[in-house]
């Protein structure tokens, strides 16, 4: 699954994130938890968490600290969802 993410800081910078299988990972490890476990609803410190670290990975500038990450955040939000499984359409399998 690859999260699209909107993030606005504190400063007024707007930037947005992909999630991919690394942050996915790092968010089970973290918060013992499945990724299967977001279909049936997220946290916004889930969503915190997954921002935090892609734009670590995407080369955004971010506190040592997932807590001062969080206290610099404004609004958080899911703009596109993806599966990490194509349907057959789409990979032309029929």
């Amino acid at each position: 699954m690859k999260l699209t993410l909107s993030v606005r800081l504190t400063d007024g910078e707007t930037y947005r994130v992909v999630t991919n299988l690394f942050v996915i990972i790092s968010w089970e490890r973290k918060f013992k938890r499945r990724a299967s476990d977001l279909a049936s609803g997220i946290g916004m410190e889930d969503l915190a968490f997954m921002a935090y670290e892609a734009s670590k990975q995407q080369g955004h500038p971010v506190p040592i600290s997932f807590d001062e990450f969080v206290k610099k955040l404004e609004d958080l939000e899911v703009v596109e969802t993806a599966s990490a499984v194509p349907t057959q359409e789409a990979t032309g399998d029929n």
